[in-house]
């Protein structure tokens, strides 16, 4: 086997691909020569940024798809629509997701209904996605998962705790799936830091700034250093499976 992987002509999903983290890895699959499909949310206005999105990427092959994670019905439709654009699938990558701070000791504010919400999006999700499309991937016979994780699920520092909990969660569901779908597919995670997009509310230029003066290397993580190693995976990592990938510039340390 040699190293980098090509994944010309390969099928790959950007769930949440019209996200910030999600755009970057849409971007940097179409020029490694993947066919990219990228979900959004229902609604015009998320079709026409999906859309704009797709126009810019280089190659062919490209398309984008409504679905919600939270609603299980709209993967499986997602899955026909796949199944009857490509005929199959090679990579999925489950990027979409929400938060919102709480305040740790402020136990009140982190009320059920968005306990609930934070799971029923980020946990549960990301693993209904891995579920209606492990068929596809199996089948490929060199399928990979790559789950968005974050250091927060380690560390125990992020915008809540119930967020912690949850990327907690993903990097315990990337080993239990790796195991499980193992040999045909293999499933990694990606776990960054602080990363410079809007994904947290209310966070901005004065915490980016306080935030980079911790970090060993002096800045926080871009879009495009986590969708580098979102691709890392599919084409220089291709012994490795149930691992977590950690980007975070040495934010954990």
């Amino acid at each position: 086997m040699s190293y980098p992987l090509s994944i010309a002509g390969k099928v790959a999903l950007i769930v949440g691909g019209a996200g910030g983290i999600g755009a970057a890895a849409a971007r940097m699959f179409a020029e490694a020569g993947a066919k990219v499909a990228i979900t959004h949310r229902p609604g015009a206005d998320k079709a026409e940024a999906a859309g704009t999105l797709l126009a810019g990427l280089p190659g062919a092959g490209h398309a984008a798809f409504p679905a919600d994670v939270a609603d299980t019905a709209t993967l499986l439709a997602l899955r026909e629509a796949i199944t009857a654009t490509y005929g199959c699938l090679d990579i999925l990558v489950n990027s979409a997701g929400f938060t919102k701070p709480v305040p740790h000791a402020d136990l009140d504010a982190l009320d059920d209904d968005l306990i609930d919400r934070m799971f029923q999006v980020n946990w549960r999700g990301q693993f209904a996605t891995v579920r209606a499309f492990a068929p596809l991937l199996k089948a490929s016979g060199d399928g990979l998962i790559v789950s968005l994780s974050s250091i927060a699920g380690a560390n125990g520092v992020g915008s809540s705790i119930a967020y912690c909990a949850v990327k907690a969660g993903i990097d315990v569901m990337t080993k239990s799936l790796a195991r499980a779908l193992a040999p045909e597919v293999r499933v990694l995670a990606v776990s960054p830091g602080v990363v410079d997009t809007g994904f947290v509310p209310g966070r901005g230029p004065d915490f980016n700034v306080k935030v980079s003066a911790t970090i060993p290397l002096k800045r926080i993580a871009t879009a495009d250093d986590v969708a580098a190693a979102i691709l890392a995976c599919a084409t220089h990592l291709g012994f490795s499976t149930g691992s977590v990938l950690v980007v975070d510039g040495g934010r954990a340390l």
